[in-house]
């Protein structure tokens, strides 16, 4: 085997190691990269090794490629977009929501279920952040739903698995990053937001579908309520008042993009305004909420940001050791057509989702098989969306599946890990299937896109 691929597969298989140790995935990417540039020096300089490696081509443009990640105006939208849904998350938007669409939806059979991915897909297109919502939505309501007896594995699975349509519905962080890293215009973070909002819909309508199917065939799983409030005008009213002010910032800051209003940037400070006001308007402002929200997004920020450096460099160095070429090769050589690449390339980026998180997956492995797929003809808004849908089971898929921490530390006592893991089961199928669907009818991802944008 030649040198170039042994060292590729070298630096993948030691930063696999690191994480596996419990490194920091920033420093484990930056050190990673910072070793095997020694190595690629010392093996060229001293050993006249045949590869084309050159230092100063490599580390020596580094602080170039940093300043353009800090500098890049897109990347403003990051804490602004996360400053909204931290504030969001404190005005009290949810609660409300969650009591007003329960006494509307409460009455049915598996109704507090279908109001929590209701109030999901609210929270999605509103935080975009899915600690936030998976943490909120297992707060509002698995007591609820324990006291209806509700099946545990039922109520938790669906609490954690809609609070994870915050990285596929728009405005989502993760489609900011892809557009960044995917470096084509015809994936502008325009494109992935109206993308990706079809089938983000169409699997919060899976969600509920394969409720009110399981509701229905077993009604021990999700029973309706002997005792509950009736339903009135009063009701109706306050299920209105409840949605109006998140449906009014969610069309501030989508609509903005999509007519082209604003920017992307610009967008967001929308969106972070709306929030702050709402929060004012909702008396949950003061100066306590206000430094905490800050704190938190300079603290996500930052560790967004410091994977950001650390897998540019792990990508300057990789390059610089002829990665791109072994990759590409790797790819290209499969012996399959172009949908049986497609296909291995979505199965390989759903298993890295069991010891990866989405950031060093976007970072790390789509700025890699994203040329080489378009070079094939590839509809680059098509691949992103299935990409992002794949990205959306690793939160779900153990054992680094966050979600499922999150949702572990606002469970009841009597909701073990267990009952978590087959609880989202469905779900992880459920999204396979919006993949499937996604894959066998481009439309699904590509048609809003072109109506909105033009296109073919």
């Amino acid at each position: 085997m030649e040198l170039e691929p042994l060292l590729v597969m070298a630096m993948f298989a030691s930063f696999m190691a690191l994480l596996l140790l419990g490194f920091p995935v920033a420093w484990a990417l930056a050190g990673i990269g910072l070793v095997f540039a020694a190595l690629g020096h010392v093996m060229v300089e001293q050993f006249d090794a045949n590869l084309w490696f050159t230092w100063n081509g490599t580390i020596g443009v580094l602080d170039a490629r940093i300043y353009g990640i800090v500098a890049n105006e897109l990347m403003v939208a990051l804490p602004l977009f996360i400053f909204m849904g931290i504030m969001l998350d404190r005005s009290g938007i949810a609660e409300k929501l969650m009591h007003s669409l329960v006494r509307v939806l409460g009455p049915l059979r598996g109704g507090y279920a279908i109001t929590v991915v209701i109030v999901g897909v609210l929270l999605a297109a509103s935080t975009g952040i899915v600690g936030a919502s998976v943490v909120l939505l297992g707060m509002l309501s698995l007591g609820p739903m324990m006291q209806a007896n509700y099946n545990k594995s039922l109520a938790v699975g669906t609490a954690c698995s809609v609070g994870t349509l915050g990285i596929l519905v728009p405005p989502s962080i993760m489609l900011v990053l892809m557009a960044d890293r995917m470096g084509t215009s015809e994936a502008s973070v325009g494109k992935l937001f109206m993308g990706a909002l079809i089938p983000g819909l169409m699997l919060a309508a899976m969600y509920i579908l394969y409720i009110v199917v399981l509701s229905w065939l077993k009604k021990d799983m999700a029973p309706a309520p002997k005792h509950h409030e009736r339903l009135d005008a009063r009701a109706l009213l306050g299920v209105f008042l409840a949605v109006v002010p998140p449906m009014i910032l969610i069309l501030a800051v989508l609509g903005s993009i999509f007519f082209g209003i604003a920017t992307t940037t610009e967008a967001s400070a929308v969106g972070a305004a709306g929030a702050l006001l709402m929060a004012l308007l909702s008396r949950r402002l003061n100066l306590e909420v206000l430094k905490e929200s800050l704190y938190q997004t300079s603290r996500t920020t930052a560790f967004i940001f410091g994977i950001f450096i650390g897998a540019t460099v792990f990508a300057a160095v990789l390059r610089g050791l002829g990665g791109d070429d072994v990759i590409r090769d790797a790819i290209t050589g499969l012996p399959f057509g172009t949908t049986g690449i497609l296909l291995t390339i979505l199965f390989i980026t759903f298993l890295l989702g069991f010891f990866l998180d989405w950031v060093e997956i976007t970072l790390i492995i789509l700025p890699l098989v994203a040329p080489v797929v378009f070079s094939m003809g590839v509809e680059p808004v098509w691949f992103a969306v299935m990409f992002a849908i794949c990205l959306q089971t690793s939160f779900l898929t153990p054992p680094v599946g966050f979600a499922l921490f999150y949702i572990k530390g606002v469970c009841p006592p009597e909701i073990t890990t267990r009952d978590i893991y087959l609880g989202v089961l469905p779900f992880i199928a459920l999204q396979l299937l919006g993949l499937a669907l996604v894959f066998w009818f481009e439309p699904l991802a590509t048609w809003l896109p072109n109506e909105v944008y033009g296109g073919h």
